[in-house]
């Protein structure tokens, strides 16, 4: 029979015993060692059996052990001090609270923001929260969780996902196979937002044909920082609208939109709702992880729009300006692919007519996601092109996916080089108490002092991790198989757990107890299944593959892992071939596939693994963390120059992979060049196992240690240690992303932004009964002057251009005298700048490495109406040199001069001259 209704019956602790509830609810012992520990004590076998969750073991554990433990003074003593823990940890100052972090230190207003809002899809905080699919949910969590050892005041906001992301088997013959299990929120350390009175707090979406989309919120409450899931499974909603949150990335177009609008639009609602009843200071800040969440700038526009007491009464183009200053971008593709684009007429109709939101025209939504670059399709609503032009700073996730994204959103500000695009980069980190195997911490906080090793791994200070290097080679190396050993034993227990479910009896699995060895080199693979990752890359030769796992006398073993989109029939495939290969009785005591890749197995794959194996095609990999999280670990790197790898790679840290084709996989299947750059590839992988990898780990002193090896692994955690960590990057994203857009933001959001006039000249006339004042003057100001720019720009030329250079070639350290004559239309001075961009030159007389001169005006308009503008630009230079001269809107409250996408430049037959240095 099946039950008509589900619930949970909660443990009722004995009174002593009350603080466990405590620890269980604050997902902090998920990367807390000592408080998992104590949880391990109650009960390991129940502890085990609940997939290591406090709050199954709480609601499983015997009672009369519950008994045991509240007559047991050791465990209570335990139980005391690590609640006083939490509470110190949750209340004192932290590295946030200890200094300003911003350029003006003086400042009456602290210039950190008071809150940030971080917006994402998906959550990887432990494995017993399944809110993640891969990556971008992984960094997430990670953000969160640095974001709460740094005491940045961070709310996360994201969906509760019922089903949450599938759980993956395999089939006998291979094929992946998914299930999606039922979470019951009442058994996962999450608690319901309520209002005053005790009712559940609710999220109302207005949706088409007079429909609502409701939502209540559940907090996880991840150390400092509260993480706000919304949950449509409701009753006040009809059954379409209760499956909204059903499963991450599940369902069709539609489905998606609806998710992607109560992510946005109802978490910025979320956020109210949890300030409100909280007092948690309202964010400053609002920053979109990819651009799944970007309604919520539109949401915000319709708050500005409001008036009255709801709101300030601004215009749409105000409330714009006024958004998009405290707006930070973060995009993760590196392909346009990977991003979400929607039919227009889908999103017309769910934010027009009945379920249009008060103030905001369904058209100006429309023109937010528009692709209208060449190439575009009109029909379709580009999630990341609204996140773009909703957000005045963005950034990509390593420098090259930086460079990766300048060029392909390039056409959002045409006219530009992809060069002057204003999309940064901040390399992703991963958080070093989450991802480091503890017998490593042991082994550092020997040398260097747990408080000490405790600080390096929070904040990402490289001082702190000096010390490092005076760790003894037999201290690494026994570490190291240690920790194989470990992965060893997880693997064995996996594979024999997947092969029961693939249908072998008990009698058929003697051979897993001797699968893989303590004693081999071992190689890890996991990651999504993508066909850009190339799981079977390493297949190509599989000749050459088995004579490199069964070498006589330097043997390589290799775990791999990874999940394919259940939609991914490509993806499965892959797994169904790499799964044929490691079934083979020849080699499958050298090679597993372990299926249900999540955290619970990275924990153990990380530090066990020699080497972490990254080939995906380059430029493709936004920036892979894995790589990240098994160097902390001591693991070295065997990668595609392509994310993270390709700027921290020295050499010394681990190989990098050679590349046949750097434009990134774009070349044609059918051509078969793609087969043929796998094929060098592959090879060229295969050399560097074989040539280099497996001979520096078998090469042995008479001592029987690898001193080489040792020296590499030694080399990777004193010097890639405080890059790769989490704590760096938030402190970037504090110090140059966050911070300023609160700044922004401010200066906004002021009743009076200084001496401008009504029709947006900045920093001019002083005719007081036309300046701009009230609630958001500044925003109302700067969006008069873009608008009178955009009017005025078709009449904006660079006329003429002239230089004292003679025809042969310059001396380096010489200088050009510029004059140059620009035509402003009803443009003043003060409304532009003129620069002139110099550097290298190549045959087509591109401009590279370029820098950038501001030149000044010179006296007023002539009799034509053209201002004439002079600079001295420095000849600093060997070999081909030329130059330019640009046109830009300047205004001090513009991110970035490309910020609007307007620049003037000089016609072909201005009869430039151009410098050449030999």
């Amino acid at each position: 029979m099946k039950a008509i209704r589900r619930f949970t019956v909660r443990t009722v602790l004995p009174e002593q015993l009350q603080p466990l509830h405590e620890l269980a609810l604050n997902l902090r012992w998920s990367w807390h060692p000592e408080t998992r520990d104590l949880f391990r004590s109650v009960d390991p076998d129940v502890w085990a059996a609940t997939g290591e969750d406090p709050v199954r073991l709480l609601g499983e554990v015997p009672a009369a052990r519950l008994a045991a433990l509240a007559g047991d003074r050791r465990f209570l003593r335990r139980l005391g001090d690590l609640a006083d823990d939490l509470r110190e940890y949750l209340s004192g100052p932290r590295w946030y609270q200890a200094a300003p972090h911003g350029p003006d230190q003086q400042a009456a207003v602290a210039p950190q923001p008071a809150a940030i809002a971080y917006f994402s899809p998906e959550y990887g905080i432990a494995a017993a929260l399944p809110q993640y699919s891969g990556g971008l949910g992984i960094l997430a969590g990670d953000h969160l969780k640095a974001a709460s050892d740094l005491g940045v005041p961070i709310i996360g906001v994201g969906l509760f996902y019922r089903h949450g992301y599938f759980r993956q088997s395999l089939g006998r013959d291979g094929w992946q196979q998914e299930r999606y299990p039922l979470l019951d929120p009442d058994e996962l350390a999450v608690t319901l937002l309520r209002e005053g009175d005790g009712t559940p707090c609710r999220i109302d979406l207005a949706l088409p044909g007079g429909r609502t989309l409701s939502a209540h919120i559940w907090r996880a409450q991840v150390g400092r920082v509260p993480l706000l899931l919304l949950d449509s499974d409701i009753e006040a909603n009809s059954p379409a609208e209760r499956d909204v949150t059903d499963r991450l990335y599940g369902g069709g177009s539609e489905h998606r939109l609806l998710q992607e609008m109560l992510l946005g639009i109802g978490g910025v609602r979320a956020v109210r709702a949890y300030s409100r009843l909280t007092g948690h200071a309202a964010p400053e800040v609002f920053h979109t992880n990819e651009g799944h969440a970007g309604f919520l700038g539109v949401e915000r526009i319709r708050e500005l729009i409001a008036d009255g007491a709801a709101g300030p009464g601004l215009d749409f183009a105000a409330a714009l300006e006024a958004v998009r200053a405290g707006t930070l971008f973060t995009t993760h593709t590196p392909v346009p692919a990977g991003i979400d684009r929607f039919d227009r007429d889908l999103v017309a109709r769910h934010f027009g007519g009945d379920a249009a939101l008060p103030g905001v025209p369904v058209e100006q939504v429309l023109a937010l996601g528009a692709e209208t670059w060449r190439g575009g399709d009109p029909k379709l609503f580009n999630m990341a092109a609204m996140g773009l032009r909703l957000a005045q700073r963005a950034n990509g996730v390593s420098t090259l996916h930086g460079e990766v994204s300048r060029s392909m959103f390039n056409g959002l500000w045409p006219g530009f080089d992809s060069a002057d695009v204003p999309i940064t980069s901040v390399t992703n980190g991963v958080h070093a108490a989450t991802w480091i195997d503890p017998a490593v911490v042991r082994l550092g906080a020997a040398e260097i002092g747990a408080d000490r090793a405790e600080d390096a791994m929070t904040t990402g200070d490289a001082k702190r991790w000096t010390g490092l290097e005076r760790i003894g080679n037999a201290e690494i190396w026994e570490l190291r198989r240690t920790l194989r050993a470990q992965l060893v034993d997880e693997a064995r227990r996996r594979l024999r757990a997947s092969w029961r479910q693939r249908g072998a009896g008990e009698a058929e699995l003697g051979w897993v107890s001797s699968v893989l060895d303590p004693d081999v080199l071992t190689i890890g693979f996991a990651r999504r299944v993508p066909s850009y990752k190339r799981l079977t890359l390493m297949l190509r030769d599989q000749e050459r593959l088995r004579a490199l796992l069964l070498h006589p006398t330097r043997p390589v073993q290799i775990v791999v892992a990874g999940k394919a989109h259940p939609a991914d029939d490509g993806g499965k495939r892959l797994i169904q071939q790499m799964v044929a290969f490691a079934d083979d009785p020849a080699v499958r005591h050298r090679i597993v596939f372990l299926p249900d890749y999540d955290m619970a197995m990275a924990r153990h794959l990380y530090p066990g693994c020699d080497v972490w194996l990254n080939n995906p095609l380059r430029p493709l990999e936004a920036c892979g963390t894995s790589g990240m999280k098994a160097a902390l670990n001591g693991c070295l790197n065997l990668s595609v120059l392509d994310g993270w790898w390709d700027e921290w790679y020295d050499g010394q840290n681990g190989w990098a992979i050679p590349t046949a084709d750097e434009s990134g996989g774009v070349l044609d299947p059918e051509s078969g060049e793609a087969e043929r750059r796998d094929d060098i590839e592959s090879a060229a992988l295969y050399d560097l196992i074989e040539h280099q990898v497996a001979a520096r780990f078998y090469d042995r002193g008479a001592d029987g240690l690898p001193h080489r090896w040792i020296a590499m692994v030694r080399h990777t955690l004193v010097t890639l240690g405080p890059k790769v960590l989490a704590g760096r990057m938030v402190r970037e994203y504090v110090e140059r992303l966050y911070t300023p857009a609160a700044q922004a933001q401010r200066e906004l959001a002021a009743a009076v932004p200084g001496p401008v006039r009504a029709d947006g000249r900045a920093g001019a006339g002083s005719d007081e009964g036309q300046r701009v004042t009230g609630p958001y003057a500044g925003a109302r100001e700067l969006a008069a002057w873009k608008t009178r720019v955009r009017e005025a720009w078709p009449a904006v030329r660079v006329e003429h251009v002239e230089a004292d250079c003679p025809d042969e070639a310059q001396e380096l350290g010489s200088s050009l005298a510029l004059r140059v004559q620009v035509a402003l239309g009803t443009l003043e001075p003060g409304d532009v700048e003129v620069q002139a961009v110099s550097g290298r030159v190549d045959e087509a007389d591109g401009i590279s490495d370029a820098c950038v001169l501001a030149l000044k005006p010179v006296g007023g308009p002539d009799l034509d109406g053209r201002t004439r503008y002079e600079g001295s630009l420095e000849l600093c230079r060997t070999g081909p040199f030329g130059y330019t001269v640009r046109v830009l809107p300047a205004h001090p409250r513009l991110a970035s001069p490309a910020e609007l996408g307007l620049v003037a430049l000089p016609a072909e037959s201005a009869g430039m001259d151009a410098g050449m240095l030999r």
